[in-house]
This record gives C-alpha cells, sequence and structure tokens, in this order.
C-alpha cells in the first residue's frame, strides 16, 4: 500500500475488542466501519479455530467497504484470511518472519512503547509503529508504562515510519495525539465498552478528520446482499442494444447478428496474480480486463463484436464493487463499440474474471506469428518497458513515477496501429504481453527464424530510466523482459515499415529476422520473459 494511502488508512484505526460484555467484535467492526475507520484490526488473544468464522466475517466487511483489515500477533492466521497485514508485538515473532511469509504488498505494524524499544527495534520490514498506551487503559491487562503525549511526541519525532497512537484515546484526547505527531489514533474501549458505541465512534472519526460512511457493504452473497440473480439483474439492466445483437443477455443465451470470419479470444484476469484490490479500483480492474482482451483481436486486425465475462466471487466482495467492475468493462467497451453479450457468476476463494470476445476478421488478411521472413525487420507500435516497472513500483510501494504505475492499470488495444498495419498488408502481428523477448520466442518459432533484438533505435522513456537509476536495473533489460505492454510487434520489409513510419510515430525497430541458425534469438541482454504469476 502506498504512503500517503497507508497514512490515511492509519488515521482512525480500531481494535476489535474480544473481551466486551455487550458488543460483539464483527458488530464493533461495523461499527467503527460506518464511523470512517480506514484499519480495523482484529485481535483475539484467545484464538481457536471456534473463531475463524467470525475473523473471516470482520474480514469480509473490511473487504467490501475499502478498509484494511490487519489481524494482531498471528502471522499464520493473517496468511490463512488473506489479511492485508500484521502488527506485532516486542515479543512477537519478527516483522521480516512476517514479511517472508505474507510477501511485499502486507501491511506489517510492530508495537513499540518507549525510546529504548524504539533504538533497539529493526524496523527495515516495517510500516507503522504502534506507540503507547499514551493514556491510562483497562482494555489490556499486560499494558505497559503509561507514555504520556511527551512520549509520544519523542517516538514520533524520531521514527521515519508513521505512528499510530493507542491506550486509553477517545475523542478529546485524539486531538492532542495528533498534535504531539501521530499519523493516527487507535481505539477500543471507547468504543467497544460505551454506552452508546456508534455515537462515540462518530465523535472519534470526527476528530480523525475521517468522514462517516453513509451506508455500509456487505458481502455480494449475504443475507442483505443482492445474491445472484439479483445481481445479475442488475449488472444486465443498462446493457445497450444495437445491430450486433439479436437476442440480448438476460434469456439463456445471447444470439449475435451473423458473422463473415468470425474471431475468438480470451483471457483472465485474477486477483493477486494480474491485479490487488489494494493496487487498483473496481473500475480499472474492469477496464483493464477488457482491453487486453480485446489487444488480441486487435492483433487479429478483427473488429470487437462482443464479450462475456464469467466472474469468481468471493464473499468478501460487495455488489457495489461488482457494479464498478462492470462499469469499467463498459467504459472500454463503449471506446470500441463492443457489446456484453453476458456472463455467468460464481462463488470462489478470490476475486476472478474470465473473458471470451468474438470478433469479425477482415476478409483481405489475417496476421499470423508464421509469417515472419529472412531479411524483414522487426518493430514495436510503442513504448516498451513502462507497465513492467509499474508493476515494481506498485510491488515496493514507490509512488514516485506515477506515471509508469499507469501504464500498468490502465492499458491499451492498439486498433488504431491495427489499422494502419492492416491497410499496408502487414501479415505477420501479434500483441506483446509476456515482454518483447518471451512474444519475439513465439515469431521464431512459428516462423523458424532467427531474430537478432537490436535495440539502438528503441527509445527509453524518460520515467523509465529514472526508475532503473534509483533501483539499480537497466532499462534495456526492463524493455525485453517486461510484460504487459500491449503494443503491437510486427515484421515486415523495410521498405514496407518506411511507408508507414510516419504515421506510427510511437514505432521504432527492436530487430532483424535472419535464416535460421539453430539459435531462435540473439539477445545482448539475454532471453527472457514476464510471467504472470511468477513470484518476483
Amino acid at each position: 500500500m502506498f504512503c500517503e494511502h497507508l497514512k490515511k488508512a492509519l488515521r482512525f484505526y480500531y481494535i476489535t475488542d474480544d473481551s466486551s460484555p455487550t458488543l460483539e467484535p464483527l458488530e464493533q467492526a461495523r461499527i467503527a466501519i460506518k464511523a470512517g475507520a480506514g484499519t480495523i484490526q482484529y485481535r483475539n488473544k484467545s484464538f481457536s479455530s471456534a473463531y475463524y468464522d467470525e475473523a473471516k466475517a470482520i474480514r469480509d466487511i473490511c473487504r467490501c467497504n475499502g478498509v484494511c483489515f490487519i489481524v494482531n500477533d498471528n502471522i499464520l492466521l493473517a496468511k490463512l484470511l488473506k489479511a492485508d497485514g500484521v502488527h506485532l508485538g516486542q515479543d512477537d515473532e519478527p516483522a521480516s518472519a512476517a514479511r517472508r511469509v505474507l510477501g511485499p504488498g502486507a501491511i506489517i505494524g510492530i508495537s513499540v512503547s518507549n525510546m529504548d524499544e524504539l533504538d533497539k527495534t529493526d524496523l527495515s520490514d516495517c510500516d507503522y509503529i504502534g506507540t503507547g498506551p499514551v493514556f491510562a487503559t483497562s482494555t489490556k491487562k499486560d499494558a505497559k508504562k503509561v507514555i504520556g503525549l511527551s512520549g509520544l511526541q519523542s517516538v514520533s519525532e524520531k521514527s521515519f515510519l508513521p505512528v499510530v497512537a493507542i491506550g486509553g484515546i477517545d475523542a478529546l484526547s485524539a486531538h492532542s495525539c495528533f498534535a504531539s505527531g501521530a499519523a493516527g489514533v487507535a481505539a477500543i474501549s471507547s468504543v467497544s465498552r460505551a454506552s452508546d458505541p456508534l455515537s462515540s465512534a462518530l465523535k472519534l472519526g470526527a476528530a480523525c478528520s475521517c468522514s462517516q460512511r453513509p451506508a455500509i457493504n456487505s458481502p455480494w452473497d449475504s443475507e442483505s446482499g443482492p445474491g445472484e440473480f439479483g445481481l445479475i439483474e442488475n449488472l444486465i439492466k443498462d446493457i445497450p442494444i444495437n445491430s450486433k445483437i439479436i437476442v440480448p443477455p438476460g434469456d439463456d443465451a445471447c444470439l449475435l447478428a451473423s458473422l463473415s470470419n468470425p474471431v475468438i479470444t480470451t483471457d483472465t484476469q485474477r486477483e493477486g496474480v494480474h491485479f490487488r484490490l489494494s493496487w487498483q479500483t473496481p473500475e480499472e480492474i474492469g477496464i483493464k480486463a477488457v482491453e487486453v482482451t480485446l489487444s488480441d483481436l486487435a492483433a487479429c486486425y478483427a473488429r470487437p463484436v462482443s464479450l462475456f465475462i464469467n466472474l469468481c466471487l468471493p464473499a468478501y466482495v460487495s455488489a457495489s464493487m461488482i457494479e464498478e467492475i462492470y462499469k469499467g468493462a463498459h467504459k472500454a467497451l463503449n471506446k470500441y463499440d463492443c457489446t456484453l453479450g453476458g456472463g455467468n457468476i460464481s462463488s470462489g476463494s478470490e476475486l476472478a474474471l474470465d473473458l471470451f470476445a468474438i470478433g469479425e476478421a477482415r476478409k483481405d488478411i489475417f496476421p499470423k506469428r508464421l509469417n515472419a521472413k529472412p531479411g524483414y525487420g522487426l518493430y514495436c507500435t510503442g513504448p516498451l518497458g513502462l507497465a513492467r516497472a509499474g508493476f515494481e513500483l506498485l510491488n515496493n510501494n514507490d509512488t514516485d513515477f506515477p506515471d509508469l504505475v499507469l501504464k500498468f492499470k490502465l492499458p491499451k488495444a492498439r486498433f488504431d496501429a491495427a489499422h494502419i498495419l492492416a491497410n499496408a498488408g502487414i501479415d505477420c502481428v501479434m500483441d506483446i504481453s509476456d515482454g518483447l523477448s518471451g512474444d519475439v520466442g513465439h515469431i521464431t518459432k512459428a516462423s523458424q527464424v532467427t531474430i537478432e533484438l537490436d535495440l539502438k533505435s528503441c527509445p527509453i522513456n524518460p520515467s523509465l530510466l529514472l526508475f532503473c537509476q534509483k533501483h539499480g536495473k537497466i532499462p534495456e533489460e526492463i524493455i525485453i523482459y517486461g510484460g504487459e505492454d500491449y503494443e503491437l510487434l510486427f515484421a515486415c520489409h523495410p521498405d514496407t515499415y518506411e511507408i508507414i513510419a510516419d504515421e506510427l510515430k510511437t514505432s521504432f525497430q527492436v530487430g532483424r529476422c535472419l535464416p535460421f541458425n539453430g539459435k531462435h534469438i540473439i539477445s545482448p541482454f539475454g532471453t527472457g520473459s514476464f510471467q504472470h504469476g511468477r513470484k518476483s
């Protein structure tokens, strides 16, 4: 999670109270979320398997409302629940162990009670510090010595990480904690044991400058959710109808108008592999899913006709989140005059979109990977490596290059370039999803040629250059090994390229095709490719 987003999430931090005499932890979480909390920590010192459903329900309600879900102490429980992170005490396992188990994207907090603990604590794998007790508290039986506002200020001034104040904090004392340098305040008993928990939580949320949520989203398959059929009805009610569809979604099947040269492609977008909810908004997920699926049609010079989406939905997804995904999908579909033909919904452990697209090919040309010939040049329609850099920035919580992050989040299918290539009669084309080297390998094997990569003509984006300088990487390697650029890679005679170069102003040469010499690719930077799901 990016630093600014994390600071916002930490502003109002609620910790569940498993000993509250009147309010169950799930209801506590609902109240805190309603009042504007950005983080919920599940704390249960007597946790056993009997409490698993409770923890999962709290996770689901957090995810449905965009609230960080943190597990107290238990790294393996955090892993099992796919929590956003874990909070550790001084006597728990080290943060390095949590980072190893939970991965680079996890949020890891550490308790620091005083300056001595701060000095001896390794913070290299931590994202924030919990400091206190600032005031006297009765919630924790083993609470350490009260440090007061002066102690909080000392830790805040010395720490390079955001500090969350904890211990006896309510709406009245929250202001003084912020004035003492705290990035956020954590509350327990001021909500869980208040005579009016919601009123107390709302006052605390206001003191933290957090907006009250007008409504709490529930899991799509909960009793208060729309269920499968209600959700489908909501998703298809506003689908525009045009001449491409004779029988629209809502029946057992969709009937399309007759196509002379139908082209079919599929794609998948899986949470934790292709996207993360902490990285992208639901709308961005929908946009990207459509763009990358239709990119294959662009590489075939096919006109997009209709797209079908099969959803696998975990319990922590709300109906409103799904509607936002479809909002993004419709934005991308409308851009290419493509219809939504229908789909399916099922439940699962993680969010996934399986997409199926139908297009109509041109009658005069259909490009194939096997059409590269010795003497051809190898070219690309636009910059490479930017999406890979964006992926690494997101993975390392680096906010310095938002333009690179945008290239990963929102690629574009290059139908504009495909139109130019088709009119020039270029019949060896594919989109670059697996990285330049990986996709060049597909062409060399299909065409039985050797391709020599040459990046002398390849422009290096200024942000990519700065990114590589900052992180000690070689730009050419990012360009060759990267992935998810979705530019078009094409082979043609150099004379043909000269004719279209002015129309494709962002294009450039990346290599040349040679008679096969027993080696598929010649590259000064080695050969490799981006593979979805491979751990980096």
